[in-house]
């Protein structure tokens, strides 16, 4: 039975006896053997599907425990910054503890399934005209005006939470796979995997931890290229930020597993999606994909050794926008309401 990231890992995280016991039943998301592309790149592939979470994305893990102590702590309201999947967890959680909440989007750049969880959860939406870093200096400064609790990755409990993925991994498995591939938009993530192995390595519970690949979009790779990006560009709208609040801790999280930072196209993002889905069965959104995109290109170039065991996190839900992948499907094929019809479209 599922019991939500407080109960399931409260013993790792700075509870107390105030924190309420908030829980959308967040967590606990399969790990899900992805054998045909794994035969395809000669390794042990799975996938941490973090699209099953409650609102769909690895958010609900870090917006619990950061909800829960702002509520704890006398917040007023929470209030973030988004690229989607913040605001659609942020508003989820903010409604289930009975708190106002505020998201700010940088305009025309969300996909709209993000922006109707949002909005259906009750939270008052901004459109930003201006990107998400924008945005997010917008948010950080309301929140110190306003007494409002910040809950972007720079809020330290969002990051505390989102670490029980890592140990949900090595639960499973019983040890770290040998890669993490996963998409990288403003870090934390990658930062909160890092600190959930390490974590485990000082219990005794892990022998080595993983070697981290991180997964940029050309558009928007500022940890690929060194440098910030003004105007970061991608159809992968999760990870389209291009000053990365959490760099630091990803440059180290990569440095010290002898990893590295990838980008790829936004042509590989989108066929590595219809790949995943109609090899695997699998769904997630562009930024989920860009981690398979990157092991694809690894094996053609030669540099996917084999026999690995590969986890690659995808961090959303293919629901979340659908718009993208129906731009690269075929269209239904419409035919007369007849068994004749019929018969000829299945080649009778």
């Amino acid at each position: 039975m599922k019991k939500g990231i407080l109960r399931a890992y409260g013993k790792y995280l700075p509870l107390t006896a105030d924190t309420p016991a908030l829980s959308l039943c967040e967590g606990d998301t399969p790990l899900v053997p992805v054998c045909n592309l794994g035969r395809e790149l000669s390794v042990n592939l799975f996938a941490k599907y973090e699209g099953l979470n409650p609102t769909g994305s690895f958010k609900d893990r870090g917006m619990v425990l950061a909800v829960a102590k702002a509520l704890e702590e006398g917040a007023r309201a929470v209030i973030c910054a988004s690229t989607g999947n913040t605001s659609a967890s942020a508003a989820a959680y903010a409604a289930a503890a009975g708190m106002p909440c505020f998201v700010l989007l940088p305009a025309g750049a969300v996909a709209l399934g993000k922006l109707a969880q949002a909005m259906i959860y009750g939270a008052r939406v901004l459109a930003v005209r201006g990107n998400f870093d924008r945005a997010l200096e917008m948010a950080r400064e309301g929140a110190a005006r306003a007494g409002y609790a910040i809950v972007n990755s720079v809020n330290p409990y969002r990051l505390l939470g989102q670490r029980s993925a890592a140990w949900e991994i090595c639960d499973e498995l019983g040890r770290a796979p040998d890669w993490l591939v996963l998409p990288v938009g403003n870090a934390g993530n990658i930062s909160a995997y890092c600190a959930g192995f390490e974590f485990y390595s000082e219990l005794g519970l892990l022998k080595s931890l993983p070697r981290f690949i991180g997964v940029q979009a050309d558009g928007a790779a500022p940890l690929v290229r060194g440098a910030e990006v003004d105007d970061p560009q991608t159809v992968a709208t999760a990870i389209r930020i291009g000053r990365p609040v959490s760099a630091r801790t990803a440059r180290r999280a990569v440095e010290m597993t002898d990893g590295r930072f990838m980008s790829v196209s936004d042509d590989e993002i989108m066929d590595a999606q219809r790949e995943l889905a109609s090899s695997d069965g699998l769904f997630a959104e562009p930024a989920s994909c860009a981690p398979l995109a990157a092991l694809l290109r690894l094996k053609r170039e030669g540099e996917l050794p084999k026999g690995l065991t590969v986890v690659m996190v995808l961090t959303g839900n293919g629901l979340k926008d659908p718009d993208s992948a129906r731009s690269r499907v075929r269209p239904p094929e419409e035919i007369d309401g007849t068994f004749e019809a019929l018969s000829e479209a299945l080649g009778l």
